[in-house]
């Protein structure tokens, strides 16, 4: 069973993205990629802290050092809390400038995965990458809007998403590759944008344009939606001391035309849920 949806941060980010639960801080990071901002939630006493970012950015995830690995247009780069400074790390798609980054992952094993999407969403340009060991590597090509990725409890299947066709596809996932691509689920009621896995398996999915959290099981089946009073949820993270806290970041992008029926479109709203995510894991530098 879930809570009731909170509003904890009328941000109104134009595109919310990424929420994070950063254990060893006990706050949640999250982006809003078109107002080019960085944001830091602390629950205890409702801090909220923002930095502007070098460019459109689509992740901050937590890395082992204690900064933050970033996705911003054209690369990886570090993002040092303390000093507000951003350095570059790895170019990415140097090949691809139309491009930019969208949502990322961390595996268990410190593995960063993210993908990539055409700015204007009109070509099919975007991929899916793997960052190790400082190589990058790209193990899928071919999508319009990327999201995910996420990984199931076992770490044996990675899902992925193609969000303009709302198709989410799983990966057979053994020590850092792909095989096996398939067609896991559908979402006939909004676009699938990012999604989290609890400890269960279950596949919690933002829906864009579709008013809340999609459910899934570990075998496709539609089980379920946590209902927002926003329509345009980009991504639900667990988060809080027991994981059962699920952080939703959203949008107005695409629907300016209803902030005056919607006025909290972008905000960063919170679920009480009944069953924990997954820690998070730390980008291995």
């Amino acid at each position: 069973m879930s809570g009731e949806a909170e509003l904890i941060w009328d941000v109104q980010a134009e595109l919310g993205e990424g929420p994070v639960w950063d254990a060893a801080r006990a706050c949640v990071w999250f982006v809003d990629i078109k107002g080019r901002k960085l944001h830091r939630y602390d629950p205890a006493d409702g801090g909220k802290t923002s930095w502007d970012t070098p460019d459109q950015t689509g992740f901050a995830l937590p890395a082992t050092d204690g900064s933050l690995v970033c996705g911003v247009r054209g690369g990886l780069y570090r993002f040092d809390p303390d000093s507000g400074a951003f350095d570059l790390i790895q170019r990415v798609e140097a090949d691809r400038p139309q491009n930019r980054l969208n949502d990322g992952f961390v595996a268990p094993d410190g593995t960063l995965w993210f993908g990539s999407m055409d700015d204007s969403e009109a070509t099919v340009s975007g991929a899916l990458y793997r960052w190790r060991g400082g190589e990058l590597t790209r193990h899928d090509d071919g999508y319009r809007v990327t999201n995910g990725p996420a990984l199931s409890p076992d770490g044996r299947t990675l899902y992925h998403h193609d969000t303009t066709e709302r198709r989410i596809y799983a990966f057979d996932h053994a020590d850092g590759f792909l095989t096996n691509k398939r067609l896991f689920a559908v979402t006939e009621d909004g676009f699938a944008d990012g999604p989290s896995v609890d400890v269960d398996g279950v596949l919690h999915v933002g829906l864009f344009n579709g008013w809340g959290v999609a459910r899934f099981s570990p075998a496709g089946e539609r089980i379920g939606t946590i209902r927002l009073p926003v329509q345009t949820v980009t991504k639900a993270a667990f988060g809080g001391a027991d994981l059962r806290d699920l952080y939703c970041t959203t949008a107005w992008l695409g629907n300016a035309d209803k902030r005056a029926e919607q006025p909290t479109l972008g905000g960063l709203y919170r679920v009480r849920v009944g069953t924990p995510g997954l820690p998070q894991a730390r980008v291995k530098l």
